[in-house]
């Protein structure tokens, strides 16, 4: 495991914001999944698509920023 991945598991078990975003991120990949799977998407599925996509990104932003928060805490303590 990397030192990445190391401080991800713990912020998933000590802080509730990160292990709220990290869940949401898991449950919008499930979503996405699901979506993905269909034989002959809607315009709703795809708008739908869209839409996921987009709120993971932000949700993945926000971890990665916390991340690097942690990170630089640690280096500067």
């Amino acid at each position: 495991m990397s030192q990445h991945d190391d401080l991800k598991a713990e912020l998933i078990q000590s802080d509730p914001e990160f292990r709220r975003l990290y869940e949401e991120h898991q449950e919008s990949d499930r979503r996405l999944h699901a979506l993905t799977q269909k034989t002959l998407p809607s315009q709703e599925d795809e708008m739908e698509e869209k839409k996921i996509k987009l709120h993971k990104l932000m949700l993945k932003d926000r971890m990665e920023q916390i991340l690097r928060a942690h990170r630089e805490a640690h280096v500067s303590a």
